[in-house]
């Protein structure tokens, strides 16, 4: 037990948390929106557990990798149709491609679903439309999806599995206290709901990007890469990824800025007219 208190573990503890952070943000992101396709009253008590839920889950993924990482590593199938399709699939693609469409196909959908002519008049009746269990359901798979990547970039750092537990179990702590205030701002600022969605849209890209490469990076050879028709499917880095998402909040905030500047205007001309 003792060697658990060092130096090092400390470090790799706040490295960790900072990591889960970073990661975290787009499955706080999804799980504030998610939660108000809920019932009203029932909102606030999906979020909690599929937070607890999730968490406890993504522990238990966390032993399973842990002591499976070699077994899920292993390529069991490798295609080569050459100048077609190329590379090797492991459970970590599999993950990543599953994960990756079905968030574009949530993000697509809602997007949609606010752009058309019947989410204006029914806005109400739409968000009680999906059982508080169903979200819950979906909160659940989904950070698990997420949990993969911060996972395996988490082993990265250290295998000490109390280290690793310990950053999970601050970082759904962190999301318990935030996931209230970021739902409430969303439902304050519509605007930055569709924003969010366009977000999630991003992360679906990044992670059949990732797909791409997770069984090369497994394996320590880049010839299991996936390519299709010669060219290789490159993931997009987290530095790209964060600056979008940064480019997008400041856009709209000055778009938002520059919108309430201009009805000011259009107020005070129409009071000296009067």
């Amino acid at each position: 037990m003792a060697d658990l208190f060092t130096i090092e573990n400390l470090g790799n503890l706040l490295m960790l948390c900072f990591l889960q952070a970073v990661l975290g943000f787009d499955n706080l992101l999804y799980i504030s929106i998610e939660s108000q396709r809920a019932p009203v009253a029932q909102q606030r008590a999906v979020r909690f557990w599929g937070i607890i839920i999730a968490v406890a889950l993504r522990i238990v993924l966390l032993f399973v990798m842990i002591r499976l990482l070699e077994g899920l590593s292993e390529p069991f199938f490798v295609m080569g149709w050459t100048g077609v399709l190329e590379g090797a699939v492991n459970f970590a693609t599999l993950v990543f491609i599953l994960g990756g469409v079905f968030i574009i196909y949530t993000a697509v959908k809602e997007i949609s679903h606010m752009l058309s002519v019947d989410h204006l008049g029914h806005d109400v009746e739409g968000k009680a439309g999906r059982s508080g269990l169903r979200v819950i359901g979906l909160i659940v798979t989904m950070n698990l999806v997420f949990s993969f990547d911060s996972i395996l970039s988490a082993l990265a750092i250290t295998d000490v599995f109390p280290v690793l537990a310990a950053a999970i179990l601050i970082s759904g702590a962190a999301m318990l206290l935030m996931a209230d205030g970021v739902t409430a701002f969303l439902e304050k600022n519509r605007m930055y709901e569709v924003l969010g969605l366009f977000i999630l849209l991003i992360v679906g890209v990044v992670l059949l990007g990732e797909a791409g490469v997770a069984a090369a990076h497994a394996m320590h050879d880049e010839t299991l890469g996936l390519k299709f028709f010669g060219h290789a499917v490159v993931p997009m880095s987290k530095t790209t990824f964060y600056f979008a998402v940064v480019v997008l909040f400041a856009v709209e905030f000055l778009q938002s800025g520059y919108k309430r500047k201009l009805e000011a205007e259009r107020h005070a001309e129409q009071s000296r007219r009067a």
